[in-house]
């Protein structure tokens, strides 16, 4: 049984990589906190959420198709392993589509599918990047309106270091409580939820460890350029909107929330200078990911089944 957990640790920890990078990377790259104190703080952080307010989306997950612990594990591999390579393109890669494509694909083979979840869990998607740039737009007014009522530089300074701190704890904390069903959704009705809930809890907490500096630079910079405030209000936004959707019970995707808060906050400074080209990119990297997915963790299934008949014949 060991060994089938070992699919769902390294996407954990693909999950960590990518997604922490998504929470802290407008706040590194505007030179708000370093590297390395983001990822401790996004690594504890995470690991509290999980264990917090994970098993919303565990029971989700866990009702969209029925599982054995070989297809709990295939579904983890293939959806890691979807998550990894386009990673490597320096995209902000969708890991509860990635999951949800996978659950799917081996459910088409057993006929196990429930569409209505796949219908919620679809529409939540819709809605995440939308949520966040509304949420994004009317923070960064309020917020923005009190801001500049501080007159002193040097307030300003410790008043956003300190924000980024909060908020991006907040964010990692959000983070953990909602995608952690993504790791060990699959496995909660095998070993049961706590326990589900603390492997991919500690598994998303190593990959943030050492999240990729190449998303958070695409997420931080590229989209459209931000200042140390606006940084902050759009990670403020992203967390706000990541956590609604952990109460709902749907895992969501991050990186859609953060491109979503980036947007809106962009349109709230009345910038219209987005990258589309990398927009392009990034929307066809969500529409990709479940798809490539779902054919990875139908083809892994058919393998190892076809393999077990070979030796059990």
């Amino acid at each position: 049984m060991f060994l089938a957990f070992l699919p769902a640790v390294f996407f954990g920890w693909t999950l960590g990589r990518n997604d922490a990078a998504n929470i802290y990377g407008t706040t590194v790259t505007s030179g708000i906190l370093k590297y390395r104190s983001a990822a401790l703080i996004s690594s504890f952080a995470v690991l509290v959420g999980a264990i917090l307010g994970g098993a919303g989306g565990m029971q989700t997950l866990s009702s969209l198709s029925s599982h054995t612990l070989l297809s709990a594990s295939v579904n983890a591999a293939a959806a890691g392993i979807s998550v990894l390579l386009l990673n490597r393109l320096g995209l902000p890669v969708s890991s509860s589509q990635a999951v949800v494509g996978s659950v799917v694909g081996i459910g088409l083979l057993s006929g196990s599918v429930d569409w209505l979840v796949v219908l919620k869990i679809v529409s939540c998607w819709i809605t995440t990047p939308l949520v966040a740039a509304i949420v994004a737009l009317f923070l960064y007014r309020l917020i923005g309106v009190a801001f500049k009522r501080v007159r002193s530089i040097l307030v300003q300074d410790i008043l956003l270091k300190s924000l980024a701190v909060i908020v991006g704890g907040f964010g990692s904390f959000a983070l953990g409580a909602n995608n952690v069903a993504n790791i060990t959704g699959t496995f909660a009705d095998i070993i049961g939820v706590e326990k589900a809930v603390l492997i991919g809890g500690l598994s998303i907490s190593a990959g943030a460890i050492m999240f990729s500096k190449r998303v958070m630079y695409t997420i931080g910079t590229k989209i459209v350029a931000l200042e140390s405030f606006a940084s902050v209000i759009a990670l403020l936004a992203q967390s706000l909107t990541v956590l609604i959707y952990a109460f709902i019970g749907v895992p969501v995707s991050v990186s859609q929330a953060i491109v979503g808060a980036v947007i809106g906050v962009g349109l709230a400074r009345g910038s219209r200078n987005f990258d589309a080209r990398l927009l392009k990119r990034i929307v066809f990297g969500w529409v990709s990911t479940p798809v490539i997915s779902g054919l990875i963790s139908v083809a892994l299934y058919t393998a190892i089944n076809s393999i077990l008949a070979l030796f059990g014949s």
